[in-house]
């Protein structure tokens, strides 16, 4: 079935809805939201539609179908438990010219409900053709996840704008090019928002054109890819992957992953089996022009990029060209590998820790050899309420004191506190709220401060 999707506008227009069962209820709530005037026609009535009745918001007519119902009337459905009638109905409106839903009944349908997506006037429909609409609802929940709940007010604000382009700019690939430079682009409300002055009709297209090439400062972010399986990416980075300008990956990302980002420029700057095809400086160098020239960069990482994947790096040459990032987190492949056995990494009788752990060390001259026991992140969860005894176990086993340590509490959530000190003074701090955990380890030292940014935190380094 060739189907052409549009959306029709039933603002005023007569409706008859034959059956007023719980099937008809169901397409009640649809037709009164898109300002129906709305008739229905059956003998009996659900107590609900009684009462809208009741309130004027539709007309009930208290007895069986007759084909003359359908005359002056723009859309039908039939929603009865007899098929019969249904079918009555659906040959009526064939006779007519109406176009008419018989519900559950394909072959009698010129139209289909879909399931409806909606943020203000964004409207996203599905329809298997009536096929499952339960899938079709699966569908529908899966897409709203997805989608910002603030598009609706900044669609509104954008189609404000757009009125005012075609009010003041002539017709052209000029007026043409700009409004999909501004469906591109954040909005707000201020007189000096960038957005609103490039539509500016006194500014020059030539400099139109310069401004919105540079745009906003860009943005880089280090994104997790997880194991591989798209569907264990997490829903930020889907989104994020949807709306690049740039993604940067690694070799290891699969190809079911990188469709993801289908509208974005997709740059392979991986290496395999030590074979590199570009430089890590080269790959910094990349992030920072791109984030300077105003694009949205996703740097695409195997498993988590905080876990062996040169994150340090690149974060340190972002803050060194004062460039925005942010990090999200992904799956790593310890956590995968556990999940596919599948056994825990933990176990309250037999494993207490875990460390992680890579066969490869950057080697320097300059750098002085670790003891084992400090070559190593230590990450604990729940540490409990007496950092003191902790503190002390690891002092006894020959960590130094000014190891640096870090407690974080509800991490990643809006209320997140992070504390940064040193395994000497860790028994001296407060408790956080949990859940909460602790990670020491010199590689703790050279970013802490800098990558953590909440006002909260209080820095011992």
């Amino acid at each position: 079935m060739s189907l052409m999707p549009i959306f029709l506008d039933l603002e005023g227009r007569a409706g008859l809805l034959v059956g007023a069962g719980s099937v008809a209820l169901d397409k009640i709530g649809t037709l009164l939201q898109a300002g129906v005037r709305l008739r229905v026609v059956a003998p009996e009535a659900r107590e609900e539609i009684r009462s809208l009745a009741a309130e004027g918001r539709l007309e009930w007519v208290q007895r069986s179908f007759a084909p003359t119902d359908l005359d002056g009337i723009f859309i039908a459905i039939a929603a009865t438990d007899q098929p019969e009638v249904n079918a009555a109905v659906y040959q009526a409106a064939v006779e007519r010219g109406v176009l008419c839903n018989s519900v559950d009944d394909i072959p009698h349908c010129d139209f289909f409900f879909g399931s409806v997506v909606r943020r203000g006037a964004l409207q996203i429909a599905i329809s298997t053709s009536g096929e499952s609409p339960a899938f079709a609802q699966r569908l529908r929940r899966e897409i709203d996840e997805q989608l910002s709940p603030d598009i609706g007010p900044w669609l509104t604000e954008l189609g404000a704008l757009r009125r005012e382009i075609l009010a003041t700019h002539p017709a052209g690939d000029e007026r043409r090019a700009l409004l999909h430079q501004l469906a591109q682009r954040p909005l707000c409300e201020s007189a000096s928002c960038p957005t609103r002055l490039l539509a500016d009709p006194t500014l020059a297209p030539e400099k139109r054109r310069k401004d919105g090439a540079r745009g906003e400062s860009g943005k880089v972010y280090l994104v997790g890819a997880g194991p591989g399986d798209p569907e264990l990416l997490t829903l930020r980075a889907l989104r994020l992957l949807q709306s690049a300008d740039v993604i940067l990956h690694d070799d290891l990302v699969p190809q079911a992953i990188l469709a993801l980002g289908s509208q974005a420029e997709i740059l392979n700057v991986g290496k395999r089996c030590g074979a590199k095809s570009i430089t890590q400086e080269e790959i910094n160098a990349l992030l920072v022009d791109y984030a300077r020239a105003g694009r949205t960069v996703v740097r695409l990482k195997s498993g988590d990029p905080l876990i062996f994947g040169r994150a340090a790096e690149e974060m340190a040459a972002l803050r060194e060209a004062g460039a925005d990032f942010e990090v999200v987190p992904g799956i790593t492949a310890a956590f995968a590998a556990a999940a596919a056995v599948p056994f825990p990494l933990t176990d309250r009788h037999t494993a207490s820790s875990v460390i992680f752990s890579t066969g490869h060390h950057a080697q320097s001259h300059n750098d002085a050899p670790l003891p084992a026991k400090e070559d190593a992140t230590r990450i604990v969860y729940m540490p409990g309420r007496d950092l003191k005894l902790l503190a002390a176990e690891w002092l006894a086993e020959g960590l130094p004191a000014d190891l640096p340590c870090v407690l974080v509490s509800r991490a990643a959530q809006p209320d997140q506190e992070v504390r940064c000190t040193t395994l000497a003074a860790l028994g001296d701090e407060a408790l956080l709220p949990a859940p909460s955990l602790l990670l020491a380890g010199w590689a703790v030292r050279k970013s802490a401060a800098r990558f953590m940014t909440h006002a909260d935190i209080s820095v011992e380094l």
